[in-house]
């Protein structure tokens, strides 16, 4: 146990300091002190002394020196039963600091307030940090605090333990100290790295906050939790139990395509990280309706994101079948009435999430595997016509929706659509011929219409046999990407079944 004598406290987030403040003046904890933080203490009437007074030396620069002494550092870093340290300590007539609480500039909220580097950069904190882990490191002789959300367990062990704290306490301190200074350092390396951008450096830096432990991953023997860059996901949960690790999977492969369409469009129905279902019809029942009827045998127990506000006939429509999550771009009161009647269906509210140009992961053992989101989505202009027969305006409207969700589904992919809105989707076949297939029996089995049809591949068809299938099966037009070197052979095919062809110069490979 180590007796604390003395505190320097130095934080950019003054609250909760009071109730702080009134423990350590009951254990008789001196306390030091500078800048804001001084007056802020003084101004609760508890007595502190000044760092200038401290170490004899004012602050400087702006403010950008303040705690960067030697006395400051000696009594934090001196090792209390090394003889050298303590006789050194006693020349200088140095003294012991105990206790280090400090949190630093708040850089992300700077980030957030303004894009002039040159007040961005007033926001990296440097003393702060470097007390952080200057006590994090001695901390077999000083306890540090890093944050806010730490005071509560710092009142407890010196209450308890009467003005002393432990070594396991100490310990755990510093561990969380590390990780603190840890992610600063990152936030502000990525900035750098945004600005200058530097997609990929020679040091890759992640840095993520603990937003929820979850019971369990994919399967119940393993362990997962899920973790943000942001404070919060932007997901509000209006009812339902806790989200698995697979809802979440699901979720957000629901809001990266839902995000996607213009605002107060498009419904999506996901199962198992597919999409089994989309439709951006203007009428928002009819959108529901149409994503449903694509596949409602694959749709049972997944997850529809709505891209606009519930409505109460939409929710009477969603509960007349087994969900797990619904999501919706904001939910009428009426509508969360109805559908909180399932007790264990999770209601999200995504109005303030949002998609965000990161970069995309996937890991190995210790290596990970970095590229750019495809979350380009493409118009009229990024396609080149190379058939015969041309395309309508409905039928090309159809064609580059069908090829944009080709983007979020699983390869191999093929999606069949009419009317803006999927009729069959084929996905994760290591055969592009059964993929087709696939797209060709959900489509027979579930849609009867007479309407035209139109297909989509997120990659070239390499032989003729998969845009044979699509053809002979009703389908009029087909978009895929270039670059096979049967094109032209496929261009041959196309024209002697008076097909519509059209080419991307972009493929949508999704594994």
């Amino acid at each position: 146990m180590k007796k604390i004598k003395s505190a320097l406290i130095s934080v950019s987030d003054k609250s909760n300091l009071e109730p702080l403040l009134k423990v350590l003046k009951k254990n008789k904890i001196k306390l030091i002190s500078s800048g804001g933080t001084y007056k802020a203490i003084k101004k609760l009437k508890y007595k502190c002394l000044e760092v200038s007074d401290f170490t004899g030396a004012k602050e400087i620069l702006s403010g950008r020196v303040k705690t960067l002494h030697p006395k400051i550092y000696a009594g934090v870093l001196n090792i209390r039963k090394n003889k050298t340290h303590l006789k050194e300590m006693k020349l200088e007539n140095f003294e012991n600091i105990d206790l280090v609480i400090v949190n630093f500039y708040q850089f992300e909220r700077a980030l957030a307030k303004t894009k002039n580097v040159n007040k961005i950069i007033e926001y990296i904190d440097i003393g702060g940090p470097t007390l952080v882990r200057a006590a994090a490191k001695n901390y077999y002789d000083v306890t540090v605090i890093s944050s806010t959300e730490q005071y509560s367990e710092l009142m407890h062990e010196l209450t308890v333990n009467k003005g002393y704290t432990s070594l396991k306490f100490r310990e755990k301190m510093s561990r969380l100290a590390f990780s603190e200074t840890a992610f600063y350092d990152s936030v502000i390396s990525n900035y750098f790295n945004e600005i200058t951008n530097t997609q990929f450096p020679k040091k890759k830096i992640i840095h993520a906050n603990l937003i929820e432990k979850l019971r369990y991953g994919e399967n119940a023997h393993q362990q997962s939790a899920i973790y943000s860059q942001k404070d919060n996901l932007g997901l509000t949960k209006l009812h339902g139990k806790t989200l698995s690790y697979n809802n979440y999977n699901d979720v957000f492969s629901a809001l990266s395509i839902t995000k996607s369409f213009p605002k107060n469009v498009g419904t999506v129905i996901i199962k198992h990280a597919n999409p089994c279902g989309v439709s951006i019809l203007k009428d928002k029942l009819r959108s529901y309706k149409s994503a449903l009827a694509c596949d409602p045998l694959s749709a049972f127990g997944g997850v529809v994101s709505c891209n606009f506000k519930v409505s109460k006939s939409l929710a009477l429509e969603l509960n007349k079948i087994f969900f797990e999550v619904i999501i919706g771009n904001g939910f009428e009161k009426n509508a969360v009435k109805i559908l909180k009647t399932k007790k264990n269906l999770r209601l999200i509210d995504s109005s303030k999430f949002s998609l965000d140009k990161n970069l995309k992961f996937n890991s190995i053992n210790a290596s990970v595997l970095i590229q750019s989101e495809d979350n380009e989505v493409f118009q009229k202009k990024n396609f080149r016509v190379v058939s015969k027969k041309k395309p309508s305006k409905l039928q090309f409207e159809n064609l580059i929706f069908a090829f944009n969700i080709c983007r979020f589904v699983k390869s191999n992919a093929i999606v069949l659509a009419s009317n803006k809105s999927t009729v069959g989707i084929g996905s994760g076949q290591p055969s592009r011929v059964d993929s087709c297939q696939i797209a060709i029996d959900k489509m027979s089995k579930f849609i009867n219409t007479d309407d035209d049809i139109v297909a989509a591949s997120d990659a070239f068809f390499p032989f003729i046999d998969g845009i044979e299938k699509l053809v002979q099966s009703g389908v009029s037009a087909v978009i895929q990407p270039a670059g096979s070197i049967r094109d032209k052979e496929i261009i041959k095919f196309a024209n002697s079944t008076d097909t519509i062809l059209v080419f991307s110069k972009t493929r949508h490979f999704r594994h």
